[in-house]
């Protein structure tokens, strides 16, 4: 069936081609727009009669960028948008027609999440150079939404600003205030800033643009009009503080343990380009939780970073995937050596944070750079003689200093050349480790091209220096109809960056070809349609050997009703020899070929009711061995104030064939049938655009029972092993309940109140019934624990009118 459904993708993709449509030109047309200097107060509500307003120049004509990009917005939805301003910021006012204004929809949600709402938006660019933007969107429910974007848009970036909502007779409508500190332009007497403006009509799906915006290549920031008219503007001093306080009650085990927290962000515009961020004393307390698994695999498991400090202001130094902030305050880097007659009695789960600091910005050239300093602090265990009971310290992780240094030269649109260094110094005789990378993404005139690649190097100091490096090199074509990509890359069996990044296969060289087909004009059927057709060729470096051949096909279809749908097939045709798998160097794993189906459905989103459903079937080319991983995702949105969601994600592996142990020389395999049970439930109750009460909950069980154990030749292949028999059975649990309350009390400043209950086990045995699984869970030490912390957002350049 699955098999079928492809080919109807292919057929349906033949039969679309001739209905595809294509924007008239080219090139890039750059609508102006006048700013007037604002000589009267303005109250900020969203209601435009203000007479401030009658005689400022009017920004219209928005036009389609989806689904039907290049058309022109029609009259009765028209956006009208003026801009005022003084020494201290802009000031908006956007009117969006809407002959339905009961149909307008505005969904409540918690700050920086669109959901099921009509939005308007203003894209501002101080340097005009169609390289970095700031983006400030409300939604018709007066949510604020803010980014930065260049590449990519970064939303961890949050920003201090002021708007207002209106539902009106003639549709909705929005006022805003913008100030200066959040923004990044030159010292001039003549401003030229980079403008574009963006609506969402939820209900029909579609999206407008003030200028237009091909949506067949380049970034969103290469369209931007201009903002003229702002004269004489002082580029205001960017300082601001972000005191904080935190108190914490945890019951774990029988003991109540409470404690106060205090501690204070600071924000410093240290010119118009660049910001210095740090935090003193910081806090993480209130993270999310993580979503840890029982992993089998020969890496450790990558976590999201959860951490505000580290989650804001990440566009430099995520170049080059070098930086994987969770090292700084993780695990520590040793564990204790004992004696035969002791036992570690205390170990710290984390290494504390001493503080942090960032430099990051980019220039009117084009040349970000960014600059992390981290310091953690000496972190020690205790471990305790059994004979006499006395006890001593020894250092885990001493005073470490992370470093991240990232120069990102941005040029011609969308190319960009890039360095970056990490660093990790650690006082005494531990580990030190250095990486350096150079990357480059360079763009034709047109855009339609990119050639790029990297060259990486790591060094790592452990007695003696170990020296891995990596690299690529590759071609793309990104605009069109017809896209590809060629590209190769290898990385040596030293490269090692887990000190201050993520790094996990080594020793091999990988060779892939993309192409894809993409239909962006809604056709008689469909609004877009994309195919795409992968191929990859890997092999370890040292000694040479062949590792996989993959081929992979997979599309994706939106329908006239916003309906997704899609599928795909993977297969190994030639198998494949695990170079990873038996965890010691030289060794391989010969694993069977296999043939991958799916299929996959979602629903329109704008309904109550959503469900997304996806089938992913393996079949390897081994009697009884095959993995099926179902998932079925389920929102219902019950008003625009309660929002629900339930999330099932089984797998279940048959036969699957892992490493089970070592001894000397001789490597284990075991076959193995593993059930994973993942359920996550969260919902929200939003009261209004500050205030909302949140739950999130996830459970995950998996469970491994061994039937076979084998001995792994040098070839690869196993023999039988009856004398071998570990008992490797095993159950893990995670659970995990967060109730919060969210209220965002001022501009910038935000009241947080957190339940927190979890627990997890692992047991040696598998297949326990429902109920004795979650009576062993819940005979576990369960962590239960209120907090509040509260943060409030001081400006200078108000603090000093005060006095």
């Amino acid at each position: 069936m699955k098999t079928k459904f492809c080919i109807l993708g292919l057929i349906l993709f033949f039969v679309q081609i001739s209905a595809q449509k294509t924007i008239a030109s080219d090139s890039i047309s750059r609508k102006k727009l006048q700013a007037v200097k604002k000589n009267q107060t303005l109250k900020i509500d969203g209601i435009l009669d203000d007479e401030i307003w009658k005689n400022v120049p009017i920004a219209t004509n928005f036009v389609e960028r989806q689904p039907n990009n290049g058309k022109p917005q029609p009259d009765s939805l028209k956006t009208e948008v003026r801009f005022l301003y003084d020494d201290t910021g802009l000031y908006i006012a956007a009117q969006m027609y809407d002959p339905e204004p009961s149909k307008i929809l505005k969904e409540l949600t918690e700050r920086d999440n669109i959901a099921n709402d009509d939005i308007f938006g203003v894209i501002i660019n101080g340097y005009n150079d169609h390289q970095q933007s700031m983006e400030f969107v409300v939604t018709a429910a007066g949510v604020q939404f803010d980014a930065k974007l260049t590449d990519n848009e970064d939303v961890s970036w949050n920003g201090v600003w002021y708007s207002a909502v209106k539902i009106n007779e003639k549709g909705w409508a929005v006022e805003m205030k913008i100030p200066f500190f959040e923004l990044r332009f030159p010292k001039k007497d003549m401003q030229e800033f980079g403008l574009n403006m963006i609506r969402r009509i939820k209900r029909t799906n579609t999206m407008y643009d003030w200028n237009l915006v091909n949506n067949q290549k380049g970034n969103y920031t290469l369209y931007d009009g201009t903002l003229n008219g702002i004269e004489n503007v002082k580029t205001p001093t960017r300082l601001s503080f972000t005191p904080y306080f935190s108190t914490y009650v945890n019951s774990f085990d029988g003991k109540t343990e409470m404690n106060v927290n205090g501690g204070m962000d600071l924000k410093y515009g240290i010119n118009d380009a660049f910001t210095f961020d740090m935090t003193l004393v910081p806090d993480f307390g209130q993270a999310n939780f993580d979503n840890s698994i029982l992993n089998l695999t020969p890496f450790e498991q990558q976590f999201s970073e959860q951490r505000s400090f580290f989650m804001e202001g990440t566009e430099l130094f995520s170049k080059g995937d070098m930086f994987y902030s969770r090292r700084v305050g993780g695990e520590p880097s040793l564990y204790p050596t004992i004696g035969e007659n002791e036992t570690v009695t205390e170990y710290p789960a984390k290494v504390k944070l001493f503080n942090a600091f960032k430099i990051s910005g980019r220039t009117k050239k084009g040349l970000g750079i960014g600059i992390f300093n981290g310091v953690t602090q000496k972190m020690e265990a205790t471990i305790r003689n059994n004979e006499t009971g006395e006890t001593r310290k020894e250092t885990v992780e001493p005073w470490t200093n992370y470093n991240v240094l990232v120069f990102d030269q941005r040029f011609n649109g969308n190319s960009s050349v890039t360095f970056v260094n990490t660093s990790t110094m650690r006082i005494g005789d531990f580990r030190d480790a250095n990486a350096t990378g150079l990357l480059w993404n360079i763009a034709n005139k047109k855009n339609t091209y990119n050639y790029f690649g990297n060259f990486k190097g790591s060094w790592v100091k452990d007695g003696d220096t170990k020296f891995g490096n990596r690299g690529n090199l590759g071609i793309g074509k990104y605009s069109g109809k017809n896209r590809f990509e060629v590209i190769g890359n290898y990385v040596n069996k030293n490269w090692d960056i887990n000190d201050l990044g993520f790094s996990t296969k080594t020793n091999y060289a990988s060779y892939s070809t993309w192409y894809g087909y993409r239909i962006l004009q809604p056709t008689k059927n469909f609004n877009n349609i994309y195919l795409n057709f992968n191929m990859n060729y890997d092999h370890r470096l040292e000694p040479f050997l062949y590792s996989t051949l993959r081929f992979n096909h997979n599309n994706q279809f939106t329908t006239k009703n916003f309906q997704n749908f899609g599928g795909g097939i993977e297969f190994t045709p030639l198998g494949e020899n695990d170079i990873y798998e038996p965890r010691t160097f030289g060794r391989h794993l010969k694993v069977p070929g296999y043939f991958d189906s799916w299929i996959w459905f979602e629903s329109d989103s704008r309904k109550k009711l959503q469900y997304n459903i996806n089938i992913d079937y393996y079949a390897y080319d081994e009697k009884g061995r095959n993995r099926v991983i179902p998932s079925l995702y389920l929102r219902y949105r019950a008003s625009d104030k309660l929002n629900l969601v339930w999330q099932f994600n089984p797998v279940f592996s048959n036969n699957e064939v892992g490493f089970a142990g070592k001894d000397g020389d001789q490597i284990y395999m075991g076959r193995r049938q593993r059930n994973t049970y993942e359920n996550a439930v969260t919902g929200q109750y939003t009261f209004n655009n500050k205030m909302a009460l949140s739950l999130a909950f996830r459970h995950y069980f998996s469970d491994v029972t061994y039937k076979q154990f084998y001995l792994l030749n040098n070839d690869g292949s196993l023999n039988e092993n009856t004398t071998y028999n570990p008992n490797l059975a095993g159950t893990y649990n995670s659970w995990n309940v967060d109730l919060r309350y969210s209220w965002w009390f001022a501009p910038g400043s935000q009241l947080t109140l957190l339940y927190r209950n979890a627990t997890s086990n692992y047991l040696d045995v598998s297949r326990l019934r429902f109920k004795n699984n979650f009576d062993a869970l819940f005979n576990e030490p369960m962590i239960n624990n209120v907090s509040l912390r509260i943060t409030y957002f001081l400006d200078y350049n108000r603090i000093k009118n005060w006095f």
